[in-house]
């Protein structure tokens, strides 16, 4: 349609509105990824202050820094937090990952405890939502959030297994939410109750049981895996007592858990990718000495980091950096733009939804 205007707020800007051939199509606005939302800035110029945000930067220091005032700053980050996660990180519906991890960080929220339920899949963060409580039903909701985004991008998704700890209200959660995922169980959280009650006393011993333990997690098939666990759950009677003897045996009864995994060689046994993405979380979130407020604005501001998080450009001195710009970039296989901010302003495109 021949329409075309400049913007008031930035009159050198123009703007042009098209219209899909269906004649219910709505109109959409064509504006460049060198403005941000609202004609509210030039990317160019902000991209800078919100780079620092990885590093917890306060609102009131980019204000100092680059000018303005931190309330700017503060809405211009919270927009973001309007677009869906996935749809933006991920723009092809076969590469949405199949093999999930979810966790809870655990924040205070005025004063109260919260719980940010996050979901992290193919090394990016593919959910964050705010809960205020940790039971079944308050976790469903929350990961409520990654379920209709995902199936917003593939109406048919669903994932094969998910890996968490031993909370039950999350594995509820996830078998409400997709009934015919498998749960993971995370092997590490089992070690690390054993480590916890024997680094410290048992000296020699405690470096047997490391051996024996991580012996059977690295089985090649569940036979052997069940013939370690079992060796190390009799031997364990001999060698040790009390609350180490009763952290070995809470590992050996998991047998059956945790010998799904091997029914899923791509799946995650262990948390490790999703403690590397929310260690940054956790110093993020220590940095803003967490939320006082409205939800709403909390909410907006954990999936702000999520996204930020996905499409901020890893170290130059780490090895990946040489192959891929971001998270999102080694997911998807390419990038629309060579500026980390340019690209995720194109990526939340229709809000980040697919025509």
């Amino acid at each position: 349609m021949p329409d075309r205007r400049g913007s008031i707020k930035l009159a050198e800007i123009e703007l042009r509105r098209i219209k899909l051939q269906a004649d219910a199509s709505p109109v959409y606005t064509i504006a460049p990824s060198g403005v941000m939302p609202y004609m509210t800035g030039y990317t160019d110029e902000v991209e800078k202050a919100l780079f620092l945000r990885r590093f917890g930067v306060p609102f009131w220091g980019l204000a100092y820094v680059f000018g303005r005032d931190d309330q700017y700053w503060y809405r211009l980050c919270a927009h973001f937090g309007r677009y869906d996660i996935v749809q933006t990180t991920v723009k092809a519906p076969e590469v949405l990952p199949v093999h999930l991890l979810a966790d809870e960080k655990h924040v205070r929220f005025n004063g109260e405890k919260g719980y940010i339920a996050t979901t992290v899949g193919a090394d990016c963060v593919l959910g964050a939502s705010f809960a205020l409580g940790a039971d079944g039903d308050s976790l469903t909701a929350a990961y409520q959030d990654f379920q209709q985004e995902a199936q917003r991008l593939d109406p048919q998704y669903a994932p094969q297994t998910v890996n968490t700890d031993g909370w039950a209200p999350t594995q509820n959660a996830w078998r409400r939410l997709f009934p015919l995922v498998t749960i993971i169980e995370c092997f590490l959280h089992a070690f690390i109750k054993i480590r916890s009650c024997c680094k410290k006393r048992l000296g020699a011993t405690y470096t047997e049981i490391c051996e024996r333990v991580w012996d059977a997690y690295h089985a090649t098939n569940p036979a052997t895996f069940r013939e370690q666990l079992d060796d190390l759950h009799d031997w364990a009677q001999r060698a040790v007592s009390g609350t180490a003897l009763a952290a070995i045996n809470k590992l050996c009864a998991k047998a059956d858990i945790f010998v799904l995994a091997f029914d899923y060689p791509q799946a995650y046994r262990t948390s490790n990718m999703i403690d590397r993405h929310m260690q940054p979380m956790a110093r993020w979130l220590a940095s803003t000495r967490f939320f006082q407020g409205h939800w709403v604005s909390a909410q907006h501001q954990v999936r702000t980091w999520a996204l930020f998080h996905n499409f901020w450009p890893y170290c130059p001195r780490a090895k990946i950096s040489k192959r891929f710009r971001s998270p999102a970039h080694r997911l998807n296989g390419f990038v629309y733009h060579s500026n980390w901010l340019h690209n995720l302003r194109v990526s939340t495109s229709l809000a980040g939804a697919r025509l």
